[in-house]
């Protein structure tokens, strides 16, 4: 992709890396947090945070494959885009996972040949490798996001 301006193309996704499909990230100011689950923020007062509420919080980070009907791209879908993909947050999608240890697996397997309408834009980053996609609309009828057919093989009813 040679643009600057985002491309919107139809794709049909092939793969995706279920070994880090997401990272933590203070819940104030989001920065990027080490997974270990005692770290906390160093830019953030701690005063600041509310009790009741965590103080850390996952984002989606997911990289993929997707198939134009010109080229194959590694694409790297941040929260927003990754949301319409599995239907639930990154916390939500992490819990799960703890109790389906195949979960992230199959949801890769669920989504493998599902063709989007997906806006995809070169990185602003300068440090990225990858292409970001910015925007995902399935193009099938009846889609489903991961969860809800991850909820049905597993058996589990939606919280």
């Amino acid at each position: 992709m040679e643009a600057k301006e985002p491309t919107t193309m139809m794709c049909t996704l092939l793969a995706i890396d279920h070994t880090d499909f997401s990272y933590r990230a203070c819940s104030l100011c989001e920065r990027t947090l080490p997974d270990n689950p005692s770290s906390l923020c160093r830019y953030c007062n701690p005063s600041a945070f509310n009790p009741r509420f965590p103080r850390s919080k996952r984002f989606f980070r997911i990289l993929m494959s997707i198939a134009s009907d010109t080229k194959v791209f590694t694409v790297i879908c941040f929260d927003r885009v990754a949301k319409v993909l599995f239907g639930c947050s990154a916390d939500e999608f992490f819990d799960f996972a703890k109790f389906h240890p195949f979960a992230a697996a199959n949801a890769s397997r669920i989504l493998e040949g599902e063709m989007f309408k997906m806006t995809i834009s070169k990185p602003k980053n300068g440090n990225a490798q990858n292409l970001r996609a910015v925007q995902v609309v399935p193009l099938k009828t009846g889609f489903q996001p991961a969860i809800v057919t991850l909820r049905e093989l597993y058996g589990v009813r939606s919280s």
